[in-house]
This record gives structure tokens, C-alpha cells and sequence, in this order.
């Protein structure tokens, strides 16, 4: 269900989704840019993109996909690796970084909804749900590794430069790409298998 039928069907869960799920895509940005940041590079910095102000990040088609289809993206923080001494590392970890805080961000959710255990309910209750399973779903989609999304980068990462020309060398059909697969169904267990993996390292967090 699009997120603009969800607003005139029901406004507080709308509220609940759209809040977190912005937000969420949002920290996986800037996570980006704040470890370019710390390991040298101060472009996003000095585009002011560090800042939690949804107007610096809001993308109009991402955000449009978002209210139509309640699936949606934000502006890519603008990385350069030519700052960072070890560009390769550098890559690996920029890369992974919106990855972790998403993971992050479901952890502490599930945390929460554990104190509340056994029964949590009312709005913080389904908030913290709605964070946890955003953020699960961010952090296993963007593993996937086909160009743009992060998955591939951190595989780049790992790969001798000629494979890494290859691979990179589909970012401009990256989207289509992925849109067809996910029609067809074929991505859906690649992104199970990585909401696994999650899963399993939230549930050896938490015990």
C-alpha cells in the first residue's frame, strides 16, 4: 500500500511508517558521509549533508516513490575517495557504513520492544516495530550486491581492479536491473538470506 493511501485510510499509522521509514533512509546517508568524513574526506561536510535535516536529503523522485509506493530513497551523500589514504579500505568501509547504522537502528528497536516484553502495546510499541523492520529490510537490500547499492561496493572493495571496472561498469543499468529482478521475484531470496543473517546476529546481541 502506498504511503498516500495509508495517509487517508489511516493517519496515525501513516505517521508511525513514514516518520521512521524517512528518517531511516536518511541515517543510512549520513552514515556515509560521516565515516568518509572521519577517515579524511570533507565533501559532505562541506555540502552541509552531515545534518539530520530531512530538506538537505530529500531526493523529489525518491520521495515521490516513497509516498506512491512506500518504497523511496534520499540524495546520495557525495563521497571522494581521493582523500582517504587507503582508497580500497576506504571504499569497504564508507560503504558498509549506512549498512551498519541501519542494523543498528533495528537493534536498538528490538532492544526496546524486549524491555517491553511480554506484551508491549500502543503507539511506541508499533513505532518500534515499524523501526526494527525498516531498518532490517534497509540493511538487507542495500547487501545486495548490484550496482549502485552498497553490496557492490563492498565487494569492489575485495575485487582486483579489472573486476572492479566490470562491475562498476553496470551502475548506469543498476536500477533496471534491480526493478526487473525484484518484479520477477528473483531478488526476494538473496534478501532473505541477508534479513537472516541479520536476524541471527540480533539474536546473538540480545541473548
Amino acid at each position: 500500500m502506498g504511503l498516500i493511501k495509508l495517509l487517508f485510510n489511516d493517519p496515525l499509522t501513516f505517521v508511525l511508517l513514514a516518520v521512521p521509514l524517512l528518517y531511516s533512509i536518511i541515517v543510512h546517508e549520513l552514515a556515509h558521509g560521516w565515516v568518509a568524513y572521519a577517515m579524511g574526506d570533507p565533501t559532505a561536510k562541506s555540502q552541509g549533508r552531515l545534518t539530520l535535516n530531512p530538506l538537505k536529503h530529500l531526493d523529489p523522485i525518491g520521495t515521490a516513490m516513497l509516498f506512491i509506493f512506500g518504497f523511496g530513497w534520499a540524495k546520495p551523500v557525495p563521497v571522494h575517495l581521493g582523500y582517504v589514504r587507503n582508497a580500497r579500505l576506504g571504499l569497504i568501509l564508507v560503504s558498509s557504513a549506512g549498512i551498519v547504522a541501519n542494523t543498528l537502528f533495528a537493534f536498538l528497536a528490538v532492544l526496546l520492544l524486549q524491555l517491553f516484553a511480554p506484551s508491549p502495546e500502543g503507539s511506541l510499541a508499533t513505532l518500534l516495530y515499524f523501526l526494527a523492520q525498516i531498518n532490517i529490510m534497509l540493511a538487507s537490500f542495500n547487501l545486495i550486491p548490484i550496482p549502485p547499492l552498497d553490496g557492490s561496493k563492498i565487494l569492489m572493495g575485495f575485487l582486483p581492479e579489472g573486476l572492479q571496472d566490470t562491475l562498476s561498469r553496470l551502475e548506469p543499468y543498476g536500477f533496471f536491473i534491480i526493478i526487473g529482478l525484484l518484479y520477477l521475484g528473483a531478488l526476494d531470496p538473496v534478501i532473505r538470506f541477508f534479513r537472516w543473517l541479520i536476524l541471527g546476529l540480533m539474536s546473538l546481541l540480545i541473548a
